[in-house]
Protein backbone atom coordinates (compact mmCIF):
# COMPACT_ATOMS: atom_id res chain seq x y z
CA UNK A 1 0.00 0.00 0.00
CA UNK A 2 1.45 3.26 -1.24
CA UNK A 3 -0.17 4.96 2.03
CA UNK A 4 0.65 2.53 4.55
CA UNK A 5 1.93 4.29 7.85
CA UNK A 6 5.18 2.94 9.04
CA UNK A 7 5.77 5.09 12.57
CA UNK A 8 2.86 6.50 14.35
CA UNK A 9 2.75 9.35 16.84
CA UNK A 10 -0.94 9.59 18.94
CA UNK A 11 -0.60 12.97 21.28
CA UNK A 12 -3.44 13.02 24.04
CA UNK A 13 -2.11 13.97 26.95
CA UNK A 14 -4.89 14.76 29.56
CA UNK A 15 -7.39 14.22 30.91
CA UNK A 16 -7.97 10.64 32.10
CA UNK A 17 -11.47 10.58 30.19
CA UNK A 18 -10.43 11.87 26.81
CA UNK A 19 -7.84 9.24 26.89
CA UNK A 20 -9.86 6.46 27.10
CA UNK A 21 -12.34 8.46 24.19
CA UNK A 22 -9.22 7.81 22.02
CA UNK A 23 -9.01 4.30 22.27
CA UNK A 24 -11.02 3.64 19.58
CA UNK A 25 -8.76 5.75 17.27
CA UNK A 26 -5.93 3.79 18.51
CA UNK A 27 -7.84 0.12 17.60
CA UNK A 28 -8.82 1.57 14.50
CA UNK A 29 -4.93 2.80 13.46
CA UNK A 30 -3.73 -0.75 14.70
CA UNK A 31 -5.74 -2.71 13.19
CA UNK A 32 -4.85 -0.74 9.13
CA UNK A 33 -1.47 -0.46 10.02
CA UNK A 34 -0.40 -3.87 11.51
CA UNK A 35 3.39 -3.31 10.61
CA UNK A 36 3.68 0.43 12.12
CA UNK A 37 5.31 1.52 15.32
CA UNK A 38 2.66 3.23 17.55
CA UNK A 39 3.85 5.44 19.98
CA UNK A 40 1.27 7.74 22.26
CA UNK A 41 2.03 10.57 24.45
CA UNK A 42 0.91 10.95 27.50
CA UNK A 43 1.40 13.16 31.17
CA UNK A 44 2.92 10.08 33.92
CA UNK A 45 0.01 10.09 35.65
CA UNK A 46 -1.74 8.22 33.17
CA UNK A 47 0.53 6.29 31.74
CA UNK A 48 -0.42 3.21 33.77
CA UNK A 49 -3.87 3.25 31.41
CA UNK A 50 -1.69 2.70 28.21
CA UNK A 51 1.00 0.52 29.93
CA UNK A 52 1.39 -3.36 28.41
CA UNK A 53 -1.45 -2.27 25.78
CA UNK A 54 -1.16 -4.56 22.51
CA UNK A 55 -2.17 -2.03 20.07
CA UNK A 56 0.83 0.33 21.43
CA UNK A 57 4.69 -0.01 20.84
CA UNK A 58 5.67 3.28 23.05
CA UNK A 59 4.72 5.32 25.71
CA UNK A 60 6.47 9.15 25.47
CA UNK A 61 6.38 10.45 28.82
CA UNK A 62 4.80 14.29 28.43
CA UNK A 63 5.29 15.86 32.47
CA UNK A 64 3.61 19.48 31.34
CA UNK A 65 3.81 20.73 35.01
CA UNK A 66 7.66 19.84 34.80
CA UNK A 67 8.44 21.33 31.29
CA UNK A 68 6.40 24.18 31.41
CA UNK A 69 9.00 25.48 33.78
CA UNK A 70 11.55 25.35 30.84
CA UNK A 71 12.28 28.99 30.48
CA UNK A 72 12.76 29.69 34.29
CA UNK A 73 14.52 26.25 34.74
CA UNK A 74 17.67 25.05 33.34
CA UNK A 75 16.51 21.03 34.41
CA UNK A 76 13.57 21.43 33.01
CA UNK A 77 14.84 23.57 29.33
CA UNK A 78 17.26 20.58 29.31
CA UNK A 79 14.06 17.78 29.31
CA UNK A 80 11.96 19.49 27.05
CA UNK A 81 15.16 20.12 24.62
CA UNK A 82 15.43 16.30 25.10
CA UNK A 83 12.05 15.14 24.63
CA UNK A 84 11.96 17.41 21.26
CA UNK A 85 14.94 15.68 20.05
CA UNK A 86 13.59 12.42 20.85
CA UNK A 87 10.43 13.28 18.95
CA UNK A 88 12.82 14.67 16.29
CA UNK A 89 15.32 11.74 16.21
CA UNK A 90 11.99 9.22 16.17
CA UNK A 91 11.21 9.97 12.56
CA UNK A 92 7.58 9.96 12.66
CA UNK A 93 5.45 9.62 9.11
CA UNK A 94 1.94 10.80 10.62
CA UNK A 95 0.91 12.74 14.01
CA UNK A 96 -2.55 13.00 15.35
CA UNK A 97 -3.18 15.46 17.44
CA UNK A 98 -5.93 14.61 19.46
CA UNK A 99 -5.27 17.57 22.41
CA UNK A 100 -5.87 20.84 20.18
CA UNK A 101 -3.79 23.08 21.79
CA UNK A 102 -0.93 24.80 21.04
CA UNK A 103 1.80 23.10 23.03
CA UNK A 104 0.88 19.72 21.36
CA UNK A 105 0.85 20.93 17.53
CA UNK A 106 3.51 23.10 18.56
CA UNK A 107 5.46 20.47 19.56
CA UNK A 108 4.20 18.38 16.68
CA UNK A 109 5.21 20.64 14.34
CA UNK A 110 9.08 20.61 15.73
CA UNK A 111 8.95 16.91 15.75
CA UNK A 112 9.76 17.97 11.76
CA UNK A 113 6.77 15.35 11.28
CA UNK A 114 5.41 15.96 7.39
CA UNK A 115 2.00 15.26 8.40
CA UNK A 116 0.38 16.55 11.62
CA UNK A 117 -3.41 15.63 11.36
CA UNK A 118 -5.52 18.29 14.03
CA UNK A 119 -9.01 19.17 14.71
CA UNK A 120 -9.78 22.32 11.60
CA UNK A 121 -10.74 24.66 14.77
CA UNK A 122 -8.55 23.69 17.45
CA UNK A 123 -8.21 26.03 20.36
CA UNK A 124 -4.99 28.98 20.80
CA UNK A 125 -4.09 29.11 16.94
CA UNK A 126 -2.88 25.03 17.20
CA UNK A 127 -4.67 24.55 13.91
CA UNK A 128 -1.68 26.60 11.94
CA UNK A 129 0.91 23.79 12.97
CA UNK A 130 -1.56 21.24 11.06
CA UNK A 131 -0.86 19.97 7.60
CA UNK A 132 -4.33 17.88 7.11
CA UNK A 133 -6.77 19.98 9.14
CA UNK A 134 -10.27 18.07 9.89
CA UNK A 135 -13.52 19.62 10.71
CA UNK A 136 -15.56 18.69 13.46
CA UNK A 137 -18.80 19.38 12.67
CA UNK A 138 -22.70 17.67 13.10
CA UNK A 139 -21.28 14.23 11.49
CA UNK A 140 -18.28 13.82 14.28
CA UNK A 141 -20.10 15.64 17.59
CA UNK A 142 -18.86 12.56 19.58
CA UNK A 143 -15.21 12.65 20.28
CA UNK A 144 -15.13 9.49 19.82
CA UNK A 145 -16.44 10.02 16.12
CA UNK A 146 -14.05 12.97 15.27
CA UNK A 147 -10.66 10.64 17.01
CA UNK A 148 -12.26 7.98 14.29
CA UNK A 149 -12.59 10.57 11.37
CA UNK A 150 -9.03 12.25 12.18
CA UNK A 151 -7.11 8.69 11.37
CA UNK A 152 -9.73 7.68 8.79
CA UNK A 153 -7.94 10.82 7.11
CA UNK A 154 -5.19 9.01 7.00
CA UNK A 155 -6.53 5.96 5.10
CA UNK A 156 -7.24 4.29 8.72
CA UNK A 157 -10.47 1.85 8.54
CA UNK A 158 -12.29 0.57 11.22
CA UNK A 159 -16.11 -1.08 11.40
CA UNK A 160 -16.69 -0.29 15.49
CA UNK A 161 -15.35 1.71 17.96
CA UNK A 162 -13.59 -0.87 19.81
CA UNK A 163 -12.25 0.12 23.84
CA UNK A 164 -9.72 -1.72 25.31
CA UNK A 165 -8.38 -1.48 28.47
CA UNK A 166 -5.66 -4.08 29.02
CA UNK A 167 -5.43 -5.95 32.41
CA UNK A 168 -3.09 -8.33 34.41
CA UNK A 169 -3.39 -10.70 37.10
CA UNK A 170 -1.51 -8.85 39.49
CA UNK A 171 -4.12 -5.96 39.81
CA UNK A 172 -6.61 -8.41 39.52
CA UNK A 173 -5.40 -10.01 42.46
CA UNK A 174 -4.70 -6.94 44.76
CA UNK A 175 -8.15 -5.86 44.14
CA UNK A 176 -9.65 -9.01 45.27
CA UNK A 177 -8.07 -8.89 48.29
CA UNK A 178 -8.76 -5.50 49.23
CA UNK A 179 -12.62 -6.66 48.24
CA UNK A 180 -11.98 -9.42 50.46
CA UNK A 181 -10.67 -7.21 53.07
CA UNK A 182 -14.29 -5.64 53.47
CA UNK A 183 -15.81 -9.00 53.10
CA UNK A 184 -17.54 -8.44 49.35
CA UNK A 185 -17.29 -10.70 46.83
CA UNK A 186 -16.32 -9.60 42.85
CA UNK A 187 -19.52 -8.71 40.11
CA UNK A 188 -21.75 -8.12 43.69
CA UNK A 189 -21.18 -4.23 44.63
CA UNK A 190 -22.02 -0.71 43.45
CA UNK A 191 -19.42 1.57 42.94
CA UNK A 192 -19.96 5.50 43.16
CA UNK A 193 -17.78 8.03 41.75
CA UNK A 194 -18.77 11.07 43.63
CA UNK A 195 -16.42 13.70 42.74
CA UNK A 196 -14.84 15.25 39.49
CA UNK A 197 -11.68 17.79 38.75
CA UNK A 198 -14.80 20.63 38.74
CA UNK A 199 -17.00 20.82 41.61
CA UNK A 200 -19.64 22.15 39.46
CA UNK A 201 -20.46 18.40 37.68
CA UNK A 202 -20.77 17.34 40.97
CA UNK A 203 -23.79 15.67 41.73
CA UNK A 204 -24.92 16.93 46.01
CA UNK A 205 -23.73 14.49 48.54
CA UNK A 206 -26.75 13.96 49.85
CA UNK A 207 -28.24 12.84 46.70
CA UNK A 208 -25.87 10.25 46.73
CA UNK A 209 -26.40 9.26 50.36
CA UNK A 210 -30.46 8.85 49.36
CA UNK A 211 -29.42 6.82 45.96
CA UNK A 212 -27.34 4.68 48.28
CA UNK A 213 -30.31 4.05 50.93
CA UNK A 214 -32.28 2.96 47.77
CA UNK A 215 -29.97 0.68 45.99
CA UNK A 216 -29.28 -1.21 49.29
CA UNK A 217 -32.81 -1.43 49.97
CA UNK A 218 -34.15 -2.77 46.78
CA UNK A 219 -31.18 -5.15 46.04
CA UNK A 220 -29.19 -5.90 48.85
CA UNK A 221 -25.52 -4.81 47.45
CA UNK A 222 -23.16 -2.90 49.38
CA UNK A 223 -21.89 0.28 48.20
CA UNK A 224 -17.98 1.04 47.56
CA UNK A 225 -16.99 5.08 47.27
CA UNK A 226 -14.41 5.90 44.86
CA UNK A 227 -11.90 8.44 43.69
CA UNK A 228 -8.56 10.19 44.98
CA UNK A 229 -7.02 10.86 47.92
CA UNK A 230 -8.58 13.98 47.69
CA UNK A 231 -12.00 13.03 47.49
CA UNK A 232 -11.74 10.56 50.61
CA UNK A 233 -13.67 13.71 52.39
CA UNK A 234 -16.34 13.75 50.24
CA UNK A 235 -16.80 9.98 50.08
CA UNK A 236 -16.90 10.27 54.05
CA UNK A 237 -19.91 13.03 54.23
CA UNK A 238 -22.33 10.62 51.52
CA UNK A 239 -21.43 8.05 54.45
CA UNK A 240 -22.38 10.11 57.23
CA UNK A 241 -25.91 10.93 55.34
CA UNK A 242 -26.69 7.72 54.27
CA UNK A 243 -28.27 4.71 56.33
CA UNK A 244 -26.37 2.67 54.30
CA UNK A 245 -22.57 1.88 55.12
CA UNK A 246 -20.56 3.03 52.35
CA UNK A 247 -17.33 1.74 51.73
CA UNK A 248 -14.61 4.56 51.46
CA UNK A 249 -11.81 3.42 49.22
CA UNK A 250 -11.29 7.11 47.37
CA UNK A 251 -6.97 6.97 47.36
CA UNK A 252 -6.34 3.00 47.94
CA UNK A 253 -5.86 2.11 44.86
CA UNK A 254 -3.48 2.38 41.49
CA UNK A 255 -5.07 3.82 38.67
CA UNK A 256 -4.80 0.05 37.34
CA UNK A 257 -6.09 -1.39 40.14
CA UNK A 258 -9.29 1.26 40.08
CA UNK A 259 -9.87 -0.43 36.62
CA UNK A 260 -10.22 -3.94 37.61
CA UNK A 261 -12.09 -2.57 40.67
CA UNK A 262 -14.30 -1.06 37.89
CA UNK A 263 -14.19 -4.21 35.70
CA UNK A 264 -15.56 -6.22 38.44
CA UNK A 265 -18.50 -3.83 39.67
CA UNK A 266 -21.89 -4.67 39.22
CA UNK A 267 -23.16 -1.11 38.50
CA UNK A 268 -21.10 2.36 38.43
CA UNK A 269 -22.87 5.36 39.37
CA UNK A 270 -21.04 8.19 38.36
CA UNK A 271 -20.43 12.15 37.72
CA UNK A 272 -18.71 13.02 34.26
CA UNK A 273 -15.19 12.45 35.27
CA UNK A 274 -12.14 9.84 34.33
CA UNK A 275 -13.02 6.59 36.23
CA UNK A 276 -16.96 7.12 35.04
CA UNK A 277 -15.77 6.94 31.40
CA UNK A 278 -12.91 4.00 32.22
CA UNK A 279 -16.19 2.28 33.29
CA UNK A 280 -18.27 2.99 30.49
CA UNK A 281 -15.37 1.84 27.85
CA UNK A 282 -15.16 -1.37 30.18
CA UNK A 283 -18.87 -2.16 28.88
CA UNK A 284 -19.99 -2.66 32.44
CA UNK A 285 -23.78 -1.21 33.89
CA UNK A 286 -23.24 2.43 34.29
CA UNK A 287 -24.99 5.41 34.88
CA UNK A 288 -23.36 8.82 34.12
CA UNK A 289 -25.10 12.34 34.97
CA UNK A 290 -23.87 15.18 32.98
CA UNK A 291 -24.30 19.22 33.79
CA UNK A 292 -23.47 21.76 31.93
CA UNK A 293 -20.67 19.34 29.20
CA UNK A 294 -22.54 18.52 26.15
CA UNK A 295 -23.33 15.02 26.73
CA UNK A 296 -23.62 14.80 22.84
CA UNK A 297 -19.82 14.83 22.45
CA UNK A 298 -18.85 12.96 25.94
CA UNK A 299 -21.66 10.40 26.49
CA UNK A 300 -20.68 6.47 26.97
CA UNK A 301 -20.38 6.05 23.31
CA UNK A 302 -23.41 3.85 22.21
CA UNK A 303 -24.88 3.20 25.01
CA UNK A 304 -27.46 6.56 25.67
CA UNK A 305 -29.20 4.30 28.02
CA UNK A 306 -26.46 4.91 30.73
CA UNK A 307 -26.61 8.62 30.85
CA UNK A 308 -28.77 11.12 32.83
CA UNK A 309 -28.66 14.35 31.29
CA UNK A 310 -31.11 17.79 30.38
CA UNK A 311 -31.21 18.41 26.45
CA UNK A 312 -28.65 16.05 26.14
CA UNK A 313 -28.75 15.72 22.31
CA UNK A 314 -29.96 19.82 21.26
CA UNK A 315 -27.41 21.50 22.48
CA UNK A 316 -25.67 21.51 19.22
CA UNK A 317 -21.63 22.08 19.08
CA UNK A 318 -20.98 23.79 22.32
CA UNK A 319 -18.93 22.39 24.44
CA UNK A 320 -20.21 23.95 27.68
CA UNK A 321 -23.93 25.39 28.74
CA UNK A 322 -24.82 28.37 30.57
CA UNK A 323 -28.41 26.92 30.59
CA UNK A 324 -29.48 27.01 34.65
CA UNK A 325 -31.64 24.14 33.41
CA UNK A 326 -28.57 22.02 32.79
CA UNK A 327 -27.17 22.19 36.60
CA UNK A 328 -26.19 19.56 37.78
CA UNK A 329 -28.68 19.49 40.82
CA UNK A 330 -31.59 19.47 38.23
CA UNK A 331 -30.92 15.80 38.53
CA UNK A 332 -33.32 14.04 40.85
CA UNK A 333 -32.71 11.10 42.95
CA UNK A 334 -35.60 8.75 41.45
CA UNK A 335 -34.26 9.73 37.74
CA UNK A 336 -31.08 7.88 38.89
CA UNK A 337 -32.47 5.57 40.58
CA UNK A 338 -34.74 5.00 37.58
CA UNK A 339 -31.92 4.43 35.13
CA UNK A 340 -29.68 2.36 37.81
CA UNK A 341 -32.60 -0.42 37.89
CA UNK A 342 -32.46 -0.04 33.96
CA UNK A 343 -29.21 -1.31 34.38
CA UNK A 344 -28.99 -3.70 36.74
CA UNK A 345 -32.09 -5.45 35.45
Amino acid sequence: MPNELKNILIMKPSALGDIVLALPALAALRKSFPKAKISWLVKPEFAPLLENHPYLDEIILFDRKHLSKALSNTKAFGSLHSLVAQLRKSKFDAIFDFQGLFRTAFMAWLSGCKKRYGIANAREFAHLFYTDKIEHNLDCIHLVDLYLKMVHASGAKSEKAEFLIPSNQTDIDSVNKLLESHNIEPQKYVVLIPGSAQESKCWPAERFAQLADKISEQYNYPVIAIGSKSERTKAEVINNLSKTEIINLAGQTSLKELVELLRMAKLVVSNDTGPGHIASALGVPIVIMYSWSNPARIAPYGRNECMVARDPFTRGMEIKSNNPEHNISKITVDEVFQKASEQLK
